[in-house]
C-alpha cells in the first residue's frame, strides 16, 4: 500500500472515530448543551483544519472581496464553521428522534409546494448545500411527503452506509449521482410517482455542466433539474432551510419556476439554470454563513 492510500485510510479511520465519539457525546449530554458543544467543535476545526479554512476564505474573497472587509469575511468563515458543526450535532440528535422535527422546523410557502404537487408530475426541489439541508428532507418525510434526494456518496463507504440507513429510517429516498444512467432512471421513476426530489446545483460540476454567472464569475453548474423538468413536466420549486433565533429552522418554498424557452435546447437550459443560480446566489448574499464555503465552487474554468 502506497503512502497516499495509507494517509487516506488513516483519515477515514479518524473521521469514523470522531463521528462515533461525537455521536456518543450528543447522546449523553443534556439537550441544552448541544449547541455549546457544537461551538467548541467548530472552534477547534477552525483552528486546526487549515486547508478547509483556507478554501473558505479564498471562496469568500471571490464572492465578496470587493464588497466586504477582511474582518467581515473572517467573521462569515467562522460562523460558517459554527453552523456546520451545529448542523452535524443536530443530525446526530434528530436521527433517533424524528418526531421532534415538526416542533423544531417550520415551513413557509407550503402552498407553493402543494400546488406544484397537485399537477401530478412530481416536484424537483432545486436548492444548495445551504443550511441544515438534510433536516429539510427529514421534515418533509415525517410530514407525510414522499421525498428523496440526489446525493454524491461520501468517500468513506462505512460512513455513507450509516447515513443511508438513517435516511431510510426517516423514509427519505437516496438516489446516488453515479452511475449516471441509474441516477436518471431512478429520478424519473420517482417523479412519475409524484415524489419530491431534492437536487442541489451549487457545487462545481466540471466538464459535464454548463457555465453560468455566479457572484460575477463563470461556474460549472449541473443542468439536471431543467433537463428532467423538460422530460417529465415536473415542477421546479426552489427551496431553502434557514437557521432561526434559538436554533430553530424555517423551510422556505418559492413559487414554482416556469421554464423560459430559448432559441434552441442548449439556450433554454442555459437561461433557466442561470435563473435558478441567481435565486441561490440571492439567498447566499442574504445569509452568507449558511452556505458551505469550504467547497471550490469556481475550480473548473470555461474552455
Amino acid at each position: 500500500m502506497d503512502s497516499k492510500k495509507i494517509r487516506k485510510s488513516i483519515s477515514h479511520f479518524l473521521a469514523w472515530l470522531g463521528l462515533n465519539i461525537c455521536s456518543l457525546i450528543v447522546r449523553i449530554i443534556p439537550a441544552s448543551c448541544l449547541y455549546s458543544f457544537a461551538k467548541g467543535v467548530a472552534s477547534l476545526a477552525y483552528l486546526f483544519v487549515k486547508k478547509h479554512k483556507r478554501i473558505a476564505l479564498e471562496s469568500l474573497n471571490i464572492a465578496f472581496g470587493k464588497e466586504k472587509s477582511p474582518k467581515e469575511l473572517e467573521k462569515i468563515a467562522k460562523d460558517c464553521f459554527i453552523y456546520m458543526a451545529k448542523s452535524a450535532v443536530e443530525l446526530m440528535f434528530f436521527f433517533d428522534k424524528p418526531h421532534l422535527l415538526e416542533k423544531k422546523v417550520d415551513i413557509c410557502g407550503k402552498e407553493h409546494l402543494d400546488k406544484a404537487l397537485a399537477k401530478g408530475n412530481g416536484v424537483i426541489l432545486v436548492s444548495a448545500h445551504f443550511g441544515n439541508f438534510p433536516l429539510l428532507l427529514g421534515r418533509l418525510a415525517v410530514s407525510g411527503y414522499k421525498a428523496g434526494g440526489i446525493m454524491k456518496p461520501m468517500h468513506d463507504a462505512k460512513m455513507e452506509e450509516l447515513f443511508r440507513k438513517k435516511r431510510q429510517k426517516y423514509g427519505v429516498r437516496t438516489i446516488y449521482s453515479q452511475p449516471r444512467h441509474e441516477c436518471v432512471n431512478s429520478t424519473i421513476a420517482a417523479l412519475r410517482d409524484n415524489e419530491l426530489i431534492f437536487v442541489p446545483i451549487d457545487q462545481n460540476f466540471g466538464t459535464g455542466g454548463i457555465f453560468v454567472n455566479f457572484f460575477g464569475r463563470q461556474a460549472a453548474t449541473a443542468t439536471g433539474p431543467v433537463i428532467l423538468a423538460q422530460r417529465t413536466k415536473a415542477a421546479l420549486v426552489p427551496c431553502f432551510i434557514l437557521r432561526q433565533p434559538g436554533d430553530r429552522h424555517k423551510i422556505i418554498f418559492e413559487p414554482a419556476l416556469e421554464l423560459k424557452e430559448g432559441k434552441d435546447s442548449r439556450d433554454t437550459i442555459l437561461i433557466n439554470i442561470q435563473r435558478l443560480t441567481d435565486i441561490i446566489e440571492a439567498y447566499i448574499r442574504k445569509y452568507p454563513a449558511e452556505w458551505g464555503w469550504i467547497h471550490r465552487r469556481w475550480k473548473s474554468k470555461p474552455g
